[in-house]
C-alpha cells in the first residue's frame, strides 16, 4: 500500500507528525522525494550557494534549455513521470475531506447531518450578487473560457496518467479552496516561479482581468453607464458583442443623447443638433388629435343607446357582461380591433438622432442644396418668411406672393398695397403686411381677401404679431399696438427717428423696438412706458431679436453669474449648490434691474434676458437686458446689416455687402459665409434645416441642409 509522501517545509526538514498527531513513516521512495524537494527549496532560498559546477554541462554557445526551470540537480536520476502516483487511499485521506469541507454542495455524504458549511450555504441570500473583485469572500461566478479550457485539456492529455492525476488533484484542491487559501496557494506558487514562468503568469492575468462589466452588471446600471458616452463611443460599443449592441441601441441611451444635443449645444462636446421639424410635429399632433376624437366618438356611441332599447339593455347589461367578454369590449368601444387601429407607433430615438445628426453635420460643413425663386417680382425683395411648403415674399413692387416651395411656382398674389412692402408675417390664422403706403393689412392668405386695414401717419416699416396682439413701427416714430380680441389700439412714443423693427413678448407683456436714432427700447404694455433704453450702436439699428429663455451666455468672466441667474429666475429651480435664500436674493436683484413694475409683481414673467441687434454700423450685438450692457459684438460684415434670424444653435445675418453669414450661438464665431446674390441681401429667415435669403436683385435663395451625403454639395466659405 502506498504511503503519503512527506510534506516539505521551507527549511527542507521533514515534519515528524501529521496534523492528526500520528507519526509519519516514510519509505525509501518518499525519502528520495523529500531530498529532491528539500534541495530544490534550498536552492530557491539560497541561490548564492549554488556553484557553477552544479549546473548541467552544456556546450559553449548553446541556448538555455527549459530544463533550467525544473529546479533539479544534475546528479539526480532522470524520472519519467517526476510526479508520484497518488493512490485512492491517499485521495480519500487528504483530497476528498478537503473538497467535502469547502464545497459541501458537491461532496457532502448523503444522509449525513448538515455541516456548518451546508447551513451557511442554505441561508445565503441568492439576491445578493456582488462583484467578486470587491467581494473576495463571495463565490466566483465567472465562467471559464471554453476555448482556453479545450486547449489546456488537449495539452493535459499528452502527459502520462500519473501526471494527469496529480495536476487534476491540484486543480481540484485550488478550485475547492476558499479565498484565503487560494491566495496562500498562489503566493507559494508564484514565489517558486522563474522569470519565463512569471512572464506567462503576467500574460495570462492581463487577459483574464478583462471583465465584460456590461454583462456582469444589471441592465439599469449598464444603461446608466452608456448614457455618459458620446455618439462615436456608442457606435464603437455596438461593435463589441451582441449584448453591447443591444444595450448601446436602447431607447433610454439615445433619449438621453437627444436631450443633450437636440435643440441645444452639449456642454461637453459643443455639438448641437436641430429640433424636430415643425411639419412632423404638426403631423404628429394631428394624428394624436384624430386618435382622441375617434376614441371619444366610440365612447359617445357606446354611452348613447336608443330610447326603445334602453330598458332592455339596462336589464341585460349584467348578463351580457358576464356571458360574453368580447361583446362587452365591443359595447364599450375599446375592442381589440379599435385598439389596433388607434395605436400610435413611435420612431426609435436612435433613428431620430441619426436624422438630426446628418442635418447638423451638413450645417457645420456647409453641405446643402440651393433652390432659387426668381422672375415673378419686378423689384427687390424686402421681406420673406417660409413654412413647411410655402414661401411668402414681399417686394418694392407692392405685391405679396405665395410660393409652392416644392414646385417653385407662385400659387397666389395678394394685391392691395399701393407702395412697397417692408415687412410681413403669417401663421395658420392670417397674414399681416406693412407697407410704405402707411397701412398694415390683415389677409386671409388662403383666399387672398383683405380682412382689415390699420393706418399710420407715415410709412410702416415693421410689423409683428404674437398671440392676440399686433405691433407695428412707422416712419412717424411711433409704435402702434393692436388687440385682435378687443379691436382696440394705442401708440407708444419715445423714439426720435424711424422705428425700423419691433418684437412682441406675449408672456412678459413687453415689446422691443429698434430705431434709426441708434437705440433699442424695452416697453411695458400694461403701463405703456419705456422700461429700458439700450445705447451702443453708432449706426441706425435695423433689427432686434429676443433670444429664448434657455440661452446661456458663454463668456469666461460672466458665465457662472449668467447661468445662475437664468437657472434661478426662469426655470423656477435654484442652481446647484446654492441655498434657497441666496436664490431668492438673485431673483429679487434681477427683478429690481427691470424697475418697480416687475419688482412689485413677483408673479409676472420677466422679459427675455438676452437679445440681438443688427445695425448699419456693420456689427451685430448681444445684449443683456437686465444689466443693459452688451457683452459681445459680432464683427465680420464690411457693410451694414439688414436682416437677422436666430435659433438656439446659430445666428444668421444678411448685409449690404451681398453676403449671408452663419454664427455660432455660444462662441460668437462666424462659421460660414454664403455668397450668390447680385446685390444687398435685405432679409433672411431660418428653420432647423433650411435657410432663405432675399435681395435687391429680386431673387430668393433657399438653402436646404437635409439630404444624404450624395445629394448635397459644399457651399459657402468657412471662416
Amino acid at each position: 500500500m502506498d504511503s503519503l509522501p512527506p510534506i516539505p517545509t521551507t527549511n527542507g526538514y521533514e515534519p515528524t507528525t501529521r496534523r492528526n498527531g500520528h507519526p509519519l513513516h516514510a519509505n525509501n521512495g518518499a525519502s528520495s522525494n523529500l531530498n529532491h524537494i528539500s534541495s530544490a527549496s534550498n536552492r530557491l532560498l539560497h541561490p548564492h550557494r549554488q556553484s557553477l559546477s552544479s549546473l548541467p554541462n552544456e556546450q559553449p554557445g548553446a541556448k538555455p534549455s527549459r530544463d533550467n526551470c525544473d529546479r533539479r540537480r544534475p546528479e539526480d536520476p532522470e524520472d519519467a513521470s517526476r510526479l508520484p502516483n497518488m493512490s485512492q487511499q491517499l485521495m480519500g485521506q487528504s483530497v476528498t475531506p478537503f473538497l467535502r469541507e469547502h464545497i459541501p454542495g458537491l461532496y457532502a455524504p448523503i444522509g449525513k447531518p448538515d455541516l456548518p458549511s451546508m447551513t451557511a450555504l442554505k441561508t445565503k441570500d441568492p439576491n445578493s450578487k456582488y462583484c467578486y473583485r470587491h467581494r473576495p469572500d463571495s463565490k466566483c461566478r465567472r465562467a471559464a473560457d471554453e476555448t482556453k479550457m479545450g486547449l489546456i485539456q488537449s495539452k493535459l492529455e499528452t502527459l502520462p496518467s500519473a501526471d494527469r492525476q496529480a495536476i487534476t488533484n491540484v486543480w481540484s484542491l485550488f478550485s475547492a479552496a476558499p479565498s484565503k487559501h487560494r491566495e496562500l496557494m498562489l503566493q507559494g506558487i508564484i514565489t517558486q516561479c522563474c522569470f519565463p514562468q512569471l512572464s506567462i503568469v503576467s500574460r495570462e492575468v492581463h487577459e483574464q482581468l478583462k471583465i465584460d462589466f456590461l454583462t456582469a452588471l444589471p441592465t439599469e446600471l449598464s444603461l446608466k453607464i452608456l448614457c455618459y458616452l458620446d455618439c462615436s463611443s456608442l457606435c464603437k460599443a455596438a461593435q463589441v458583442s451582441r449584448r453591447w449592441n443591444t444595450l448601446s441601441g436602447d431607447n433610454v441611451v439615445w433619449h438621453r443623447m437627444c436631450e443633450q444635443h437636440i435643440g441645444r449645444k452639449c456642454v461637453k462636446c459643443q455639438w448641437g443638433l436641430p429640433k424636430l421639424e415643425k411639419k412632423k410635429l404638426k403631423e404628429w399632433k394631428i394624428q394624436q388629435q384624430a386618435d382622441v376624437d375617434a376614441q371619444r366618438a366610440l365612447t359617445v356611441i357606446s354611452d348613447a343607446p336608443s330610447v326603445g332599447g334602453a330598458i332592455k339593455r339596462a336589464a341585460s347589461s349584467v348578463e351580457d357582461a358576464d356571458s360574453d367578454p368580447a361583446k362587452r369590449q365591443c359595447v364599450n368601444g375599446v375592442g381589440n380591433t379599435d385598439q389596433s387601429t388607434t395605436t400610435q407607433t413611435f420612431r426609435p430615438w436612435k433613428d431620430l438622432y441619426r436624422e438630426r445628426y446628418r442635418v447638423g453635420f451638413n450645417w457645420r460643413y456647409g453641405r446643402c442644396t440651393i433652390k432659387t425663386f426668381a422672375g415673378e417680382h419686378t423689384n427687390g425683395i424686402t421681406a420673406l418668411q417660409f413654412d413647411d411648403n410655402m414661401l411668402v415674399t414681399g417686394s418694392y413692387d407692392s405685391k405679396i406672393k405665395l410660393w409652392d416651395m416644392e414646385k417653385g411656382e407662385v400659387i397666389r398674389t395678394l394685391h392691395g398695397h399701393t407702395m412697397g412692402i417692408r415687412a410681413l408675417q403669417f401663421d395658420d390664422r392670417m397674414l399681416v403686411s406693412a407697407s410704405l403706403d402707411g397701412t398694415v393689412k390683415i389677409w386671409n392668405w388662403r383666399t387672398g381677401v383683405c380682412i382689415n386695414t390699420l393706418n399710420h401717419q407715415g410709412g410702416v416699416i415693421t410689423v409683428h404679431m404674437a398671440g392676440d396682439l399686433l405691433a407695428s413701427g412707422s416712419m412717424d416714430r411711433s409704435i402702434k399696438i393692436f388687440n385682435f380680441k378687443t379691436q382696440q389700439s394705442y401708440s407708444l412714443r419715445g423714439h426720435t427717428d424711424w422705428v425700423n423693427h419691433v418684437r412682441l413678448d406675449a408672456s412678459s407683456r413687453t415689446v422691443l423696438s429698434a430705431s434709426d436714432d441708434c437705440t433699442v427700447k424695452l416697453w411695458d404694455l400694461d403701463s405703456k412706458v419705456c422700461v429700458k433704453t439700450f445705447q451702443g450702436h453708432v449706426g441706425q439699428v435695423q433689427q432686434v431679436l429676443a433670444l429664448p429663455d434657455d440661452y446661456e451666455f458663454e463668456d469666461e468672466t460672466t458665465r457662472e453669474g449668467d447661468a445662475a441667474s437664468v437657472a434661478s429666475n426662469r426655470s423656477g429651480t435654484p442652481p446647484s449648490g446654492s441655498s434657497s435664500s441666496s436664490s431668492q436674493n438673485q431673483v429679487d436683484e434681477e427683478r429690481a434691474a427691470y424697475g418697480p413694475i416687475f419688482q412689485d409683481d413677483p408673479e409676472r414673467p420677466l422679459p427675455p434676458r438676452y437679445m440681438l441687434t443688427g445695425s448699419l454700423d456693420t456689427t451685430m450685438r448681444l445684449w443683456d437686458t437686465a444689466t443693459g450692457k452688451s457683452p459681445r459684438t459680432f464683427f465680420g460684415h464690411v457693410e451694414g446689416i439688414w436682416g437677422i434670424a436666430a435659433d438656439s444653435l446659430r445666428y444668421v445675418t444678411s448685409a449690404n455687402d451681398a453676403t449671408v453669414k452663419i454664427w455660432d450661438a455660444r462662441t460668437g464665431k462666424c462659421e460660414r459665409t454664403f455668397t450668390g446674390h447680385a446685390g444687398p441681401v435685405t432679409c433672411v429667415d431660418l428653420s432647423d434645416s433650411r435657410m432663405a435669403s432675399g435681395g435687391e436683385d429680386g431673387e430668393v435663395r433657399l438653402y436646404s441642409f437635409e439630404g444624404e451625403p450624395s445629394e448635397v454639395e459644399e457651399f459657402g466659405t468657412p471662416s
